[in-house]
């Protein structure tokens, strides 16, 4: 199953799989996220396309729910897929180790790591195709030659069409924190980046465009996370020249995946008012928190320093209590 002959790939951003339910969602994230990936798997099979992980399958790299694990092997099991991993994915930056969920799941052989040195190739539609990557905080090669074997495969007088996966700060329009400038990479067509959770402008720069496709949920609640569109990245390959395109991820409304917000500020400062957004908080319960915390960092100036931090103490034990 799912072994080819290929005809193009799909990028899969960035699921973030864990077992409890994150911030602000109100629905079940787990089983959420799992169907996602599943349907993604899924669309990838039909269509005859390779995917690949951007990196952060796991939210935290380790301590995952055993029937967490055991879901992602039988989705996984009998496919062909590649990934990369993020920083969320290792607990000791940047190698992955035998502690970590993601090596479980390589070592099973449900999923296969690219890297410069272990790149994947085969053949798509008759064009030699090259996936190499860079894991969280590995380099992006400045050049890449693609493995000998791929220069006389595929259509004739035709080199192989190389894309390559990254886990990075990219300093692309619409996202100002990065920290690595697109140039063009000598023998790299396509360079797909994970780690940035929305979508963003592909930025051309020579021969490679980068291109950052975004995640294929709504982790947070945000302006951006309303606009973002879960979709996965689709690349079919020619035997001269390939097709980008946006394939939407099956999602409900934001307002049905998020608690809707409480209010802001306590307009002034009777202890009533205070108890009022805590009755707001009540109605919107988080399971981990996120919520009173928000709340707290609004609230609690209008209190004495020290029934301030009791406060916070105090917050602290109750939320530490229901992440466990």
């Amino acid at each position: 199953m799912g072994k080819g002959p290929y005809a193009g790939l799909l990028l899969i951003g960035d699921p973030h799989l864990e077992g409890r339910i994150p911030g602000f969602r109100k629905d079940d994230y787990p089983n959420a996220i799992l169907q996602k990936l599943t349907w993604a798997l899924d669309y990838a099979e039909e269509h005859h396309l390779l995917p690949a992980i951007l990196g952060d399958l796991f939210d935290k790299p380790r301590d995952n729910p055993n029937w967490l694990l055991v879901s992602l092997l039988g989705i996984l099991q009998g496919r062909n897929v590649l990934s990369l991993y993020g920083n969320h994915d290792v607990h000791y930056n940047p190698e992955l180790t035998e502690h970590d969920s993601l090596q479980l799941l390589v070592q099973a052989g449900v999923l296969t790591l690219v890297a410069a040195d272990s790149p994947w190739q085969g053949v798509m539609n008759g064009r030699a195709v090259v996936v190499g990557g860079s894991s969280y905080r590995h380099a992006i090669p400045e050049r890449f030659v693609a493995p000998a074997a791929t220069i006389g495969s595929g259509t004739p007088g035709t080199g192989p069409f190389v894309v390559w996966l990254t886990h990075h700060d990219i300093l692309c329009p619409g996202y100002d924190d990065g920290r690595i400038k697109p140039v063009e990479i000598e023998g790299v067509d396509l360079l797909v980046n994970g780690h940035i959770h929305r979508r963003l402008e592909p930025v051309a720069c020579g021969r490679t465009t980068w291109i950052t496709p975004g995640n294929i949920s709504r982790r947070s609640r945000s302006d951006a996370s309303r606009l973002h569109v879960p979709s996965v990245l689709r690349i079919d390959v020619r035997a001269e020249g390939h097709e980008l395109s946006y394939v939407t991820v099956p999602h409900l409304p934001f307002d049905d995946v998020f608690h809707e917000g409480i209010t802001e500020t306590v307009v002034d400062d009777r202890p009533s008012a205070f108890v009022e957004g805590l009755a707001q908080l009540q109605a919107r319960r988080t399971a981990g928190g996120a919520g009173l915390i928000a709340f707290l960092d609004q609230n609690l100036n209008q209190f004495e320093p020290e029934v301030a931090a009791e406060i916070r103490r105090l917050a602290s034990e109750v939320t530490s209590e229901t992440s466990v």
